[in-house]
């Protein structure tokens, strides 16, 4: 019974640690992805992808994680578990890619230079729509929420449009509107979060009504560039201060703003799902030993 019981406890830390949360951070200043546990902010792989080309933007879907090459105007895919090359031009002649989203097996690029978001196969890479979005100014940040697809752009009069995620028709071009060099965009239910470049600032909105909820639910930042979530917490990452914070992302509390330090100017995150709980095994018992006479 004994030696089961701790078969049992080496079994479940072995399954814990195999599934604890990562998060991926794209680091602009040394050209790589590093990746960390998302519970702790301990370094798991700091050089996980290395040789990109100003990485701004990361999606994740299953196995894979997409980085968007600003620099080079690439969409590069890799192992999400091993860091490994699938194809590092996935996606070519871009425009200044920043933003990505995902839905289903359509990848949406935002072009900061091209003022444009583009449409993609998420499987082949093939263009559906290279002009998916156009009109824009700066753009930078994307979200999705059902059909509905939010699109920062942080060019002068910065403001956050909503638009059509099947067809690229515009719901709402002036979704949200006097933001301050909006970059990066982040859904949780009905609450859409918006990093303010030049402000150093968060901002909360209804994302059904682009209300304002609390335009200055975070501040004190140092120029936030990317934003993630994971339950209730929100990670943000202050490019002036190298680090990667964390946040109650009810309160706008602060849990540990240098939850990742000594980074190279941190831009985009990306967060693997949470695992989904798995039912305790009901424990077997040894043989019973026959009563005594």
């Amino acid at each position: 019974w004994t030696k089961w019981l701790a078969t049992m406890v080496i079994l479940t830390v072995l399954c814990a640690s195999l599934h604890a949360q990562i998060i991926y951070v794209g680091q602009v200043g040394s050209d790589k992805i590093g990746e960390y546990d998302a519970t702790t902010g301990a370094v798991i792989n700091a050089n996980f992808i290395v040789g990109l080309n100003d990485p701004w933007g990361l999606v994740l879907s299953g196995n894979n994680l997409f980085v968007a090459n600003c620099a080079s105007g690439t969409i590069g895919k890799y192992g999400a578990t091993t860091g490994a090359v699938i194809n590092a031009n996935f996606i070519t002649a871009l425009d200044g890619p920043s933003g990505l989203a995902l839905t289903g097996n359509s990848l949406f690029v935002a072009n900061y230079d091209g003022n444009m978001v583009g449409q993609y196969n998420a499987i082949t890479g093939a263009a559906i729509n290279a002009n998916f979005i156009t009109g824009l100014y700066g753009a930078w940040g994307l979200a999705l929420s059902g059909n509905n697809l939010f699109v920062a752009n942080g060019g002068s009069g910065g403001s956050v449009g909503q638009y059509n995620a099947t067809t690229g028709a515009a719901i709402n071009a002036s979704f949200i509107t006097g933001l301050n060099s909006p970059i990066a965009l982040a859904l949780s239910g009905t609450h859409l979060f918006v990093a303010n470049y030049s402000s150093g600032t968060v901002g909360e909105y209804n994302a059904t009504t682009g209300a304002v909820i609390n335009a200055n639910f975070i501040t004190g930042l140092n120029y936030p560039y990317g934003l993630a979530l994971s339950g209730n917490n929100l990670f943000v990452t202050n490019t002036g201060s190298s680090a990667v914070s964390e946040y109650n992302a009810s309160t706008g509390a602060a849990i540990n703003a240098n939850f990742i330090t000594g980074l190279s100017f941190p831009n985009g995150l990306a967060v693997t799902p949470a695992p989904t709980p798995k039912p305790t095994p009901t424990p077997i018992p040894g043989p019973i030993a026959a009563p005594r006479s």
